[in-house]
């Protein structure tokens, strides 16, 4: 794990920033993402094993909230589901593909990995479990699944090692077997309550097989994509402001909420497709997905130091990691950085502004909400986003 010198700890320590220390802000948003890393570590680690908490401090009173009904939900648990789990691959993968420190690497293969496995189950086909396999058998979910094949297809396509791509082919074949012809097409939201095809298993499976094309060159997954996101944009997007709705039930009816990273997923979709296929429309789509998204989750401007910006709405920040992916790949494809400033003086003023005494977030951006829980997802989330703005190369000053 990266190492923070003493003059960086200490001037956190001092005023919950560098600004203004010299500090370039790509290496100042990296120290960052080690500093929180080190912070999750400290407060939601489970000794003697590579697992985690899901909530800092332990709530008694805890249930999960994004389950498919109760059967699987047993209260305060000794780890966390598998869906706060996984947020530390993704970002783990976000700092090694920021740096390419060895050591990251290194932490995913003898940390981050061996945690997973405690999730893998071995139903036909093999996937991961929604709960630790030593607990009785739990549901599967099939967005689950999904987050963590991007990564493992990232992995590949970062290190080059067969391993990786073996482990997101398995959980392809997974993802694939929650698809049928119910509604013309989709994969569903979870294996065992099969009654809703969900943006979030549809969208990010767009991005998954792009990624396996680009990584095999096999022209099914590349088809796959294409008609997948056709699906899903035909099914899901609100024709009104291009925004995408959470889900579809089998009897048609459409759930009309609206997460930051649903759209943020179609966002990345459209945007790898634009680059496979060099088909404008799908550049166009992005972008004016991205230029909704942007109105729609970002509300009342508002000033850090002396900069301002358009403040992030208060959702999970996961949520906002994920659709912050889509505007880093619209970035790599139009090169147009208003979107990731925004984003970059969120997080330096949530740096300020959101963290409490252990180096945790909150996730209320106006600073009103002071619930003491921290939910593990939303950890992960932040080092995330400072690992992938670590590379941004505009800076705020």
């Amino acid at each position: 794990m990266q190492k923070l010198s003493f003059t960086f700890l200490f001037t956190i320590l001092l005023t919950g920033s560098v600004l203004g220390q010299g500090i370039p802000k790509n290496q100042q948003f990296a120290e960052y993402a080690a500093a929180t890393l080190d912070s999750i570590y400290a407060y939601y680690a489970v000794k003697g094993t590579h697992l985690f908490r899901e909530n800092y401090p332990i709530d008694p009173k805890y249930q999960a909230s994004y389950l498919a009904g109760t059967a699987n939900n047993q209260g305060v648990n000794a780890y966390s589901y598998l869906w706060p789990f996984s947020g530390l691959l993704s970002a783990q993968v976000a700092r090694y593909a920021a740096d390419k420190d060895t050591n990251v690497l290194h932490a995913i293969e003898k940390q981050v990995l061996p945690g997973l496995s405690a999730y893998l189950d071995f139903r036909n086909p093999p996937g991961y479990a929604s709960y630790v396999q030593s607990a009785p058998t739990s549901d599967r979910f099939y967005d689950d699944n999904v987050w963590l094949g991007i990564d493992y297809t990232d992995l590949y396509l970062l290190t080059g090692n067969r391993a990786y791509l073996d482990q997101a082919k398995m959980i392809w074949r997974f993802v694939a077997s929650g698809m049928d012809k119910e509604l013309g097409g989709g994969i569903y939201w979870c294996e065992q309550k099969k009654d809703s095809k969900n943006t979030c298993s549809n969208a990010p499976a767009v991005v998954f097989l792009a990624k396996l094309y680009r990584a095999t060159g096999d022209k099914a997954y590349r088809q796959q994509a294409i008609d997948l996101y056709a699906w899903t944009k035909d099914n899901l997007q609100d024709t009104v402001d291009q925004l995408y709705f959470d889900n579809i039930q089998l009897n048609g009816e459409v759930n009309c909420t609206k997460y930051p990273y649903n759209s943020g997923q179609m966002i990345e979709a459209a945007s790898l497709l634009y680059q496979i296929e060099g088909d404008s429309t799908y550049l166009t789509d992005a972008q004016q997905v991205a230029r909704a998204a942007a109105d729609y989750f970002f509300s009342e401007q508002a000033t850090y130091g002396s900069v301002s910006f358009k403040r992030l709405k208060t959702t999970d920040l996961w949520f906002i990691a994920v659709m912050m992916r889509g505007f880093v790949e619209l970035h790599a494809v139009d090169k147009n950085p208003k979107y990731l400033i925004q984003f970059e003086r969120n997080l330096d003023y949530a740096w300020a502004n959101l963290r409490d005494a252990q180096g945790l977030f909150r996730k209320d951006w106006t600073g009103k909400d002071n619930s003491p829980r921290r939910w593990l997802l939303d950890q992960w989330a932040m080092v995330e986003m400072y690992a992938r703005l670590s590379t941004f190369s505009h800076n705020l000053n």
